[in-house]
């Protein structure tokens, strides 16, 4: 599948060619930090599928839990997070953050990793009250 996306504030922009089945929700606590949120929800795609534009992206390395370096590509100007690598054999696979994709409602997770660190509530959102709009 072909899709698009950008940064918040548009400088940062890129193509991809990713498969709608290799996306998965993260519930690691490195990705509940970079985040703000409860989880982080990720699509994978080669490193040769995904085409740049615009500026680029300003990057962040953080050690993993695994001992492996995970590098964190960012907008410099608005701090969207846009995608995750790693190094050497893990840097032909790329993560692209489900939040920048424009495409992002036509790609629902398929499974789920680092549960261990899941927020107890999860499970309890369908029952809390809810508007369209705010």
């Amino acid at each position: 599948m072909r899709i698009d996306g950008q940064c918040h504030c548009g400088r940062v922009r890129y193509e991809a060619e990713i498969d709608p089945d290799q996306v998965s929700i993260c519930h690691c606590t490195d990705c509940q930090s970079l985040t703000g949120s409860a989880f982080r929800v990720t699509v994978l795609a080669r490193r040769g599928a995904v085409r740049l534009s615009g500026e680029e992206p300003k990057l962040y390395v953080k050690l993993g839990e695994n001992g492996r370096k995970r590098l964190q590509y960012f907008c410099g100007e608005c701090g969207s997070p846009l995608f995750t690598t790693g190094e050497g054999e893990d840097a032909e696979e790329w993560g692209v953050r489900w939040g920048s994709i424009r495409q992002r409602r036509e790609l629902t997770p398929k499974r789920q990793i680092w549960c261990r660190s899941a927020a107890p509530w999860l499970g309890t959102l369908k029952a809390l009250p809810g508007r369209p709009r705010e």
